[in-house]
């Protein structure tokens, strides 16, 4: 017997590489899944940054959160012609983070920074020990304020800066969008889905959030929740997912 769930669409971009989770379910259970992100990051302009006020050489360290956040500092820096000085500190959220710092400047350890876990509260401890350094933080015009607090609670010396944006992707008008399910990972795509279908009824479409703040965001938006993760039993979006699937599969072999 057929599941209800047909065909759903991931608000991500398609996975790289083919041992995806996503592919096996896919095929195991006998559903097609689309890959289509419902917001892309786009870079502020110089003349936007300028409006800031902010002298990237007035600081001796940056704070890096994201991957993104790499990118769109050093493409800003070259657009501004700004020489970023040998004696430059970077403070990164995760070893990853870090060693994506190659690809624009050589990696020395004297000078790059990361916490252990990925917790805010562990790259905190790391800043703390270089409390003397003036610091700027590049981010998104969406942001959590997490590391922001506990900066505060330090008194560090710092500065954010908006250095990218997020927006909605657009879907064209003559564009299908008959899913039975969603998948969204960030309180801007519930933003994104709204924008580019105001008479959006959910009905029988089953909506599955990933994090405490996209749930949210869906639940304020009047919609119901039918998957949610992390969970103890499933840590991840794919995982939740599966558990889903094989619920209402033994559902439909019991006749329910």
């Amino acid at each position: 017997m057929a599941l209800s769930i047909k065909k759903l669409l991931v608000s991500q971009p398609k996975p790289a590489s083919e041992k995806s989770p996503y592919f096996h379910i896919a095929e195991k259970y006998g559903v097609e899944i689309d890959f289509r992100p419902f917001i892309k990051v786009e870079p502020l302009t110089a003349k936007e940054f300028r409006q800031q006020r902010i002298s990237i050489l007035d600081y001796t360290a940056v704070i890096f959160t994201a991957r993104t956040a790499i990118d769109h500092f050093f493409h800003l820096c070259e657009e501004l012609r700004i020489p970023i000085p040998e004696t430059m500190k970077y403070f990164c959220m995760t070893e990853a983070i870090a060693v994506y710092l190659q690809k624009y400047i050589v990696y020395r350890k004297r000078k790059i920074f990361y916490g252990q876990t990925g917790k805010p509260e562990d790259l905190l401890a790391v800043i703390a020990k270089h409390s003397k350094e003036k610091y700027l933080m590049p981010m998104s015009d969406v942001h959590k304020d997490d590391l922001i607090n506990l900066l505060n609670t330090k008194k560090i010396q710092y500065k954010t800066s908006v250095m990218y944006r997020t927006v909605s992707t657009e879907f064209s008008k003559d564009e299908k969008f008959d899913y039975d399910m969603l998948l969204f990972f960030s309180p801007a795509g519930i933003s994104s889905l709204l924008k580019n279908f105001p008479d959006f009824r959910q009905e029988n479409i089953k909506i599955g959030c990933f994090g405490p703040s996209t749930a949210k965001a869906a639940l304020d938006a009047g919609l119901r929740l039918d998957v949610e993760a992390p969970t103890p039993e499933a840590p991840s979006m794919t995982a939740a997912l599966e558990l889903f699937l094989k619920k209402e599969s033994v559902e439909k072999k019991n006749g329910r």
